[in-house]
């Protein structure tokens, strides 16, 4: 009973006289531990109001376990939906299951005879700094004349021209695919007011040398970015109109080994050794002798970065050499089957990163994924502090802490992962939001009207809602 069940004063008052005047029912009233007793606990709102509250137009669904494993509630769980990056939980435990977690990506020089080969081992994390690394053991290691051809071989991973052909060329996240692979496959572009001085560098922290096998123009017509290739380089043609004022951008590479070797070229010639123009040779060079070799860091620590940067080229990559097959659709194929062999349906793969628009995973799927294949190799210390913001996208304080996967697109805006109330438990939990109309409709566009708002909204609602579970059920 709470303090507004009971009468006031005068009447409890009154009635009280009147029972110890009959002397029979005073006992009957029950004790009275005044304001001590704390009032009952507000109930979390439901999530039905939570999203009629958001009124983003747009499919909500989801599915909500607890860290037994036991489901706890769901809404359309089994419509199958764009995962977006939360795919790259599932690459993650694949990779992991299949490479283990120490596995490393080698990069190496070798000599056949008077070649230098440099050799890729689809390494997706090399950059400029670990290739001047190597390059600076090369050149300690070579000895006799310089080397009368300059190799460099990518056929450890097939090659790919583009991660999703659907998306716009010129965006950096969508990269190709090789066994060489330098600086995520990415060459930054930077311009002066009007287009003057346009520059295109191999950037990392210490070394960012020029790439001379890339380079940029400006154009009076066109669209923004258009790319080709002439011989062995690449061209990018740059509209006037966008360059206006100073600025820069990565620009995906799409010629990998050419842009690898030109460069490790630059370096090598930096300190003292001089090497003929690269070619790309598909010929392993399996009797050649090692001269110089520089590792990656372990895969669990890649796989922790992807989560963190939701890099798709290292999803794809990893995804590859996880299956070993020969494109992408295959290699995601393979993973499909992996996963169902564990139990767990509703998924349609067709790539790791989930950029593609023709991959389908459900949210019971994907919470299945995290809550009976995560505990083998502690997903959730890979997966990311998700900051809490507010529906306008600005950063809001609250005690409810994420740790999950994010995954958006056009109109898509999912978030997989666990979710902690301190004192009050914990769930797991798939939370996947889209408007698949104005996705279609979308399709490959940066930034088009109105989605920065909508997935600012989509973001505050998901917290919401992963609020309202664990208060409920904890």
């Amino acid at each position: 009973m709470s303090l507004t069940d009971w009468p006031d004063r005068r009447t409890f008052l009154g009635g009280a006289a009147g029972a110890l005047l009959a002397g029979s029912v005073a006992a009957q009233v029950p004790a009275f531990h005044g304001l001590a007793e704390p009032p009952p606990r507000k109930p979390p709102p439901r999530p039905g109001a939570l999203i009629a509250d958001a009124a983003l137009n747009a499919e909500v669904d989801y599915a909500v376990f607890d860290l037994s494993g036991q489901l706890l509630e769901a809404r359309g769980a089994d419509r199958p939906v764009a995962p977006a990056s939360t795919l790259k939980v599932l690459t993650s435990l694949f990779a992991l299951d299949r490479l283990g977690a120490e596995a490393r990506f080698e990069t190496r020089v070798m000599r056949l005879g008077g070649d230098l080969v440099l050799v890729g081992g689809g390494d997706p994390t090399l950059d400029t700094d670990r290739l001047a690394n190597l390059a600076d053991s090369t050149v300690k290691a070579w000895t006799g004349d310089a080397p009368l051809r300059f190799l460099v071989y990518g056929g450890v991973l097939p090659t790919i021209a583009e991660i999703s052909p659907e998306q716009a060329d010129y965006l950096a996240y969508n990269p190709s695919v090789s066994g060489m692979m330098l600086n995520f496959n990415r060459v930054h572009l930077s311009w002066k007011a009007g287009g003057a001085d346009m520059s295109l560098q191999a950037r990392a922290a210490r070394n960012s040398p020029p790439a001379y096998s890339i380079r940029a123009a400006a154009g009076a017509q066109g669209p923004l970015f258009s790319w080709r290739q002439d011989g062995d380089r690449e061209v990018w043609s740059v509209n006037r109109a966008g360059l206006r004022r100073a600025g820069s951008r990565w620009l995906p590479v799409r010629l990998p080994e050419l842009y690898a070797g030109d460069v490790f070229q630059t370096l090598c010639r930096a300190r003292g050794l001089v090497l003929p123009t690269p070619q790309v040779t598909n010929e392993a060079p399996d009797r050649a002798a090692q001269v110089a070799i520089v590792d990656s860091a372990p895969l669990r620590d890649i796989l922790r970065d992807m989560m963190e940067y939701s890099t798709n080229l290292t999803a794809e990559v990893v995804g590859l050499h996880a299956s070993g097959a020969a494109d992408l659709v295959g290699s995601a194929q393979a993973m499909q089957r992996w996963v169902e062999e564990q139990g767990i349906t509703g998924l349609d793969l067709r790539d790791h990163s989930g950029m593609s628009p023709h991959t389908r995973v459900t949210a019971r799927g994907m919470a299945q994924v995290i809550a009976e294949l995560g505990s083998r190799d502690d997903l959730r210390g890979l997966m990311k502090h998700v900051g809490l913001q507010d529906a306008r996208g600005r950063a809001a304080d609250g005690q409810l802490r994420l740790e999950a996967k994010t995954g958006t697109l056009n109109f898509v805006s999912n978030l997989a992962g666990y979710g902690t109330l301190p004192g009050r438990g914990d769930v797991i939990f798939a939370t996947f939001i889209s408007d698949m109309t104005r996705r279609a409709a979308t399709e490959g566009q940066e930034l088009p009207d109105g989605v920065i708002t909508w997935t600012h909204r989509a973001k505050y609602l998901q917290q919401q809602l992963v609020d309202s579970w664990i208060r409920r059920y904890s």
